[in-house]
């Protein structure tokens, strides 16, 4: 076999571009989240504009830190750590410019679009479908350049955080392809197809997970190449590392139900969310454990070096998530959690203490190696370590203190459980007045340190001369590989135990009576055959897991079909629920042109960040609510709107609660009506007309989705409107408040009045 010696120069530029376009989206994103938390405290920093309220802002701030900073975070420490991994330059220069530059005008589209209102309401999926369209083609553009440069290394087999590169490039493809599956109606807006309670699964299923395969899986690798690069050790339990890796992998993508526990969503989706939540502790705190003990022996270098403090910081911050997330997964924890601070506090540990961290750590790192010059100063760095951990501290303090006090307060009840202790909603606003602020002093610190890291950079790459890593390499001629095939791939014990695991597992979480028993004695024993197995037959597993190694096609399935198991086995049986003729108590009625119209403006103005629309199984959302939300009730919800922030009550059932006067006044000018509140003023919705032309294309997506509108011609859908606004303009004229009928107000108000109506489903199916 001959070899030929070659010296290789990696592509360090678009490394590069990524890192320098992290620092500056990362300082916007931040910058952006604390005036949405200061807008929280006083209402006035809305500034009564359309595109500075917080509605249209939070979606900003959680795509900018999201897509944004971790993302082109990501990809500079996927692109640099994969070319030394496999000993290869990037497969292709075009491809990596076109990545950096075609994520860039996405950030850009998001930046334009969020505030001014064009978004489909679902967290961390808020981008219409045009930017959509991009996203998931630039997907595509890197992941061709990703799979190419492992197509064409030098490196035979894949290492630890290349695993994870593949089950992010993936898994994130899948997610977010189904998940923003949308119908147009024009070039700026779109239904999805999903809705109701189907719609509520799927966006938990990817919102979640792009929790799990963005924010955590590329993280890790991230951590397997860099904490041993700083710490000059390896990585320390190699087994430990693939026990990681195929169980997060696998048990991540089915723990999204747990985000709508006590909800409409059914028992045994709550139930599977659950378990598998609790699940994810073992392999979470395996990688936690996993990376901090590669530092055994070089703890000294804590003392010393700001990359470490960073790493370690971060790491422990990724334990600390990882358990809190299973322990807000148990239902009773939900109850009092869920809606709440505390959720906020939890996402944003992980988000600033281990996603922020492990950037700044990677950039500390990669600045005197991508520059040719040491970093400016190591003082400054320990500055911003110390900032940072202060303020995300104190953030993070703020909101546990702040939801568990909201959830005491909301729950509780006297005389036995039948009054409210605190009915008026604003008291647990009050109370908490003081812990929001604390949060706004510790996203502030912690803003303060970034923008130290911000100088630090500056004043490093300043005058220096860019440098790209170069490798001398030995390029063998090719040579024919031995192939695994698809049984090789498949037809092994691992993953034939996998697959009874996952079966018998499902049968006992979503059967009943004997089908129950069976599945969880069939788990069982499944558990017990693979530990006998693991124990005689080892050698053997472990010869077949190198041999995978050695194939990244065969690995890539494997991924596929892990992360695709769990999303089959919720979201089918959920689609064949969420139809009409399924539903077994009440039913949607449908919602008029005008209703529709004034929908779609709560969807612009984000009123989802900070209403929920689902009243729980809980006596006292009941009591403070109205009796609770049932699964056909949000059936022709497109998209759903349930929420996962409580800033005010639940709107469920606040149709027909105020006469259309209180409306308008409360959006006109809240604290007129609710003494004391932080909502923001609406006053162009009194000014601005409702676009009444967009709505035969929405009712004939509307129609196609399933929704039962007859058949209406323009002209009827119109006159529809015009006889609607007229007698909710003739109520508020009555009412001592003339509105224009066209105005957008009217449609809102029109919107909000038909919440909580539904049918029994006896009536809706003699009617048909």
């Amino acid at each position: 076999m001959s070899e030929q010696k070659v010296t290789i120069e990696y592509n360090d530029k678009v490394v590069r571009q990524f890192l320098l376009a992290c620092v500056i989206w990362g300082a916007v994103g931040m910058l952006v989240g604390v005036l949405v938390a200061s807008q929280l405290n006083f209402w006035r920093l809305n500034f009564n504009l359309p595109w500075l309220t917080f509605g249209r802002l939070r979606p900003l701030h959680t795509n900018a830190v999201i897509f944004a900073f971790v993302g082109n975070m990501m990809f500079a420490g996927v692109y640099y750590s994969t070319q030394r991994l496999v000993k290869a330059r990037l497969a292709s220069d075009f491809l990596s410019a076109l990545h950096f530059w075609g994520w860039q005008l996405i950030i850009v589209a998001a930046a334009i679009t969020l505030p001014l209102g064009f978004s489909r309401s679902k967290e961390y999926a808020e981008l219409i479908w045009p930017i959509n369209i991009a996203v998931a083609l630039i997907w595509v553009v890197f992941a061709v350049n990703f799979f190419w440069t492992l197509a064409k290394r030098n490196e035979k087999a894949l290492y630890v955080a290349i695993w994870f590169y593949i089950a992010t490039t993936i898994t994130v493809a899948m997610l977010y392809i189904v998940n923003h599956l949308s119908i147009p109606t024009s070039w700026l807006h779109s239904y999805p197809i999903f809705g109701g309670v189907q719609d509520a699964l799927v966006q938990w299923w990817y919102g979640h997970n792009a929790v799990a395969f963005f924010l955590t899986t590329p993280i890790l690798g991230i951590m397997y190449y860099f904490m041993p690069k700083a710490a000059e050790r390896p990585v320390y339990s190699y087994r430990l590392s693939v026990v990681h890796f195929w169980s997060l992998v696998f048990i991540y993508i089915w723990a999204g139900p747990h985000h709508l526990l006590n909800t409409a969503l059914p028992g045994w989706l709550q139930t599977m969310g659950m378990t598998f939540s609790l699940m994810l502790w073992a392999p979470s705190w395996g990688g936690m454990l996993n990376g901090l003990l590669t530092l055994r022996g070089a703890w000294h270098k804590l003392r010393t070096e700001p990359v470490i403090k960073f790493f370690v910081a971060a790491i422990t911050f990724y334990g600390m998530a990882t358990f809190e997330g299973p322990l807000l997964s148990i239902k009773a924890v939900s109850a009092l959690g869920h809606y709440t601070d505390w959720i906020i506090g939890h996402v944003h540990a992980g988000a600033l203490g281990w996603n922020g961290f492990m950037a700044a750590g990677m950039i500390y790192w990669l600045l005197p190696r991508l520059w040719n010059k040491p970093l400016y100063s190591t003082s400054l760095a320990n500055l911003h370590f110390w900032t940072g951990l202060v303020g995300i501290l104190l953030y993070v303090a703020a909101m546990w203190t702040s939801g568990i006090m909201q959830g005491l307060m909301l729950n509780a009840t006297t005389e036995g459980g039948t009054v409210l202790t605190y009915p008026n909603f604003l008291d647990t606003l009050n109370a908490i007045r003081p812990l929001m602020l604390m949060r706004v002093i510790g996203g502030g610190l912690y803003l303060i340190g970034w923008f130290v890291l911000v100088y630090n950079l500056w004043r490093t790459v300043a005058g220096a001369q860019p440098v790209n890593g170069t490798i001398e390499v030995y390029v063998e001629k090719p040579v024919a590989k031995e192939k695994m095939g698809l049984f090789g791939t498949f037809g092994n014990a691992p993953v034939l135990l996998s697959v009874f695991l996952t079966g018998f597992a499902t049968l006992w979480m979503i059967g009943s009576g004997i089908v129950s028993s069976l599945g969880l004695a069939g788990a069982l024993i499944t558990v017990v055959a693979g530990y006998a197995l693991l124990y005689s037959r080892g050698k053997s597993w472990q010869d077949w897991y190198e041999k995978l190694l050695l194939n990244a096609l065969p690995f890539s399935l494997l991924v596929f079909v892990a992360v695709a198991a769990g999303g089959l086995v919720q979201i089918i049986p959920t689609a064949l629920l969420h139809k009409a003729d399924n539903v077994e108590d009440r039913l949607q009625v449908p919602y008029t042109p005008l209703e529709l119209a004034g929908r779609d403006i709560s969807v612009r103005e984000g009123f989802y960040t900070c209403h929920s629309q689902m009243i729980r199984t809980m006596v006292p959302d009941v009591l403070r609510y109205g009796d609770y939300s049932r699964l056909g009730e949000s059936i022709y919800d497109y998209p759903f709107q349930w929420g996962s922030k409580r800033t005010g009550p639940d709107l469920a059932r606040v149709g027909g609660k105020y006469p259309d006067v209180w409306h308008l006044r409360h959006m006109e000018d809240p604290r007129s009506i609710s003494v004391g509140s932080n909502m923001p003023s609406y006053p162009w919705l009194l000014t601005d007309d409702i676009d009444v032309a967009a709505l035969p294309s929405k009712i004939n997506a509307q129609r196609l989705l399933g929704v039962p509108y007859g058949p209406l011609s323009a002209q009827q859908i119109f006159d529809d409107v015009k006889a609607q606004s007229k007698s909710i303009a003739k109520n508020l004229k009555e009412s001592g408040a003339y509105v224009a009928p066209e105005k957008e107000i009217i449609a809102l108000i029109a919107y909000l009045q038909k919440l909580g109506q539904s049918e029994p489903v006896s009536a809706v199916t003699a009617n048909r």
